[in-house]
């Protein structure tokens, strides 16, 4: 049985595939356009192939094609006949969005009963949905959220008031978030009023419908911040009034979805809200609830994973629960393909005939004080860096935090970076839940180890933590042992191996153009070594 996926079409496309009850790869249409421009509403042709060679499977042999919707209305008919014509032995099924959201989180959560939460922007006009999951089924909607009501939207407003991108920026809201005073809590609670039990309606007289910029919100909205509406037009709002604004929003959105998933539930999550790992820690630390799983690729992206998984459960009607794996389910390259590139650049390299050379050589290059970019196996699925692409620099290094920030990520200063730890190891150091897995939530510093940290840590305590299992990455994990061993921490700072707003790098080629226009000192692809 061969499923192939493909979500995300009108924003963020991917596809992914399942062949015999195993994922065998998901791919990001913008990871391989790279530069290039990705359609809106058309099929992630790139994605679709690399995922049918990673499989080693041909089109005429797909069973199933699971198509996440929403799709353009004028392109339905044009893009079924296209998926036939591409697909010629296989049934063709149409998932609906926030159905697919659900199925990404419930199936591959450890849950045999759960609720299910999904959170997002917009996805065929809705917004946030509650299902009920048992006996290892996702069985039936049990609430629904629509536009104009949307929590996303709301965070995607006042991302643009804060001087960010709505879409895009979400994230450095929540990460300015944790050095804001708590003083505007009670006004997004009031902004997003329900009675007891009740989900969310957003009040539309904080909105202005006819401001089309820095969020669109009324004078109503600026009179409660104590803030003219000229001084925001104008972007003069300070730093600290920023930081608050976030703080605010954020703290009453966790209260908000606290309240939404409900008490004495196992609870999984997705949907772009998901991506919040603030969030997700409040959830992960909440006494209601017994346990929490989110799905690391939480937006639209993801949705490709929630296809394939549907399609298994929902349409072939199998009962055997499928894993996630450890998420790195793009493309690799061997070691001619990485020379081939290296060569064609006229660059030199130096190849390290072992593992424990090249573990030997970058723990030496970091216990320097060097960043090195570290880029190994499959590519990861989802916008976070698992170990096989990522740049890492040493705890012990008191500049990491301005050279990675703002020497080669260019980047700012409160948006900090990870700290990866062996699984096993990571209660030494740090307090975190179980979704630190795959970077999805933050943890606390364990107060004896606070200073040693301090260039990671976000505000007070709490750190983005990445636990590394053996199973989940054998090399990656050893380079954090071999640091260990050599400098008595092991632990190493990780942040994703991309620049300039591109993705995550895929190809030997995107890591070399990374590497020598930044100020990584240098970079290890496979057993190849370059440095400046």
């Amino acid at each position: 049985m061969i499923i192939l996926g493909i979500g995300g079409i009108l924003n963020d496309a991917a596809s992914a595939i399942l062949r015999d009850g195993q994922l065998i790869a998901a791919v990001e249409e913008s990871k391989l356009v790279r530069r290039g421009q990705v359609q809106p509403g058309r099929l992630p042709d790139q994605s679709i192939a690399m995922c049918l060679e990673l499989a080693c499977v041909r089109a005429e042999e797909v069973d199933c094609v699971a198509v996440v919707r929403p799709i353009p209305a004028a392109q339905e008919s044009g893009l079924h006949l296209n998926l036939r014509a591409r697909f010629p032995n296989s049934r063709m099924a149409l998932i609906d969005h926030h159905r697919a959201h659900a199925a990404s989180a419930f199936y591959p959560s450890p849950f045999e009963e759960a609720q299910v939460l999904v959170l997002d922007r917009r996805g065929d006009f809705r917004c946030g949905s509650l299902w009920r999951a048992a006996g290892g089924q996702l069985l039936q909607l049990e609430k629904e959220l629509y536009l104009p009501d949307s929590l996303g939207e709301l965070y995607g407003r006042v991302s643009e008031l804060l001087g960010f991108h709505a879409g895009a920026d979400e994230h450095k809201v929540q990460w300015m978030s944790v050095d804001g005073e708590d003083s505007y809590r009670d006004l997004f609670l009031e902004i997003m009023r329900h009675a007891p039990g009740e989900w969310p309606r957003l009040d539309r007289s904080y909105f202005d419908s006819e401001s089309a910029t820095h969020g669109g919100f009324s004078a109503k909205f600026f009179e409660r911040l104590s803030l003219s509406e000229s001084r925001a037009q104008g972007a003069a709002i300070s730093n600290a009034e920023r930081a608050a604004i976030a703080a605010g929003l954020q703290n009453a959105i966790e209260a908000t979805v606290l309240e939404m998933a409900g008490a004495g539930v196992n609870l999984c999550f997705a949907g772009g809200l998901a991506m919040n790992a603030l969030l997700v820690e409040a959830l992960e630390s909440s006494e209601e609830l017994s346990g929490v799983f989110v799905q690391p690729a939480g937006g639209n992206a993801g949705t490709a994973l929630g296809a394939v998984l549907e399609a298994w459960h929902g349409v072939c009607r199998e009962r055997q629960r499928l894993p996630l794996g450890n998420l790195c389910l793009g493309p690799s390259y061997s070691a001619e393909q990485v020379k081939q590139v290296l060569e064609n650049c006229k660059l030199r390299f130096r190849y390290l005939l072992t593992n424990e050379e090249l573990i030997d050589t970058a723990v030496a290059s970091l216990s320097d004080h060097k960043i090195v970019a570290w880029m190994h196996g499959r590519m990861e699925f989802g916008p976070r860096a698992l170990g096989n692409r990522s740049i890492l620099a040493s705890p012990l290094d008191s500049y990491a935090a301005e050279n990675l920030n703002t020497y080669i990520k260019h980047r700012e200063l409160f948006r900090k970076f990870a700290a990866s730890v062996p699984a096993e190891l990571a209660s030494e150091y740090f307090d975190v839940g179980p979704n630190a897995r795959f970077l999805a939530t933050v943890g606390h510093v364990r107060e004896q180890y606070r200073k040693c940290f301090e260039a990671a840590i976000l505000a007070g305590d709490l750190v983005r933590v990445h636990a590394v299992s053996e199973s989940d990455n054998p090399l990656y994990w050893k380079l954090l042992h071999a640091a260990g061993k050599k400098t008595g921490f092991p632990v190493l700072y990780n942040t994703s191996f991309n620049l300039f707003g591109e993705p995550l790098v895929c190809t030997p080629r995107d890591a070399v153009r990374s590497f020598y226009s930044s100020g990584i000192d240098a970079i290890f692809i496979g057993n190849f070594l370059l440095q400046k």
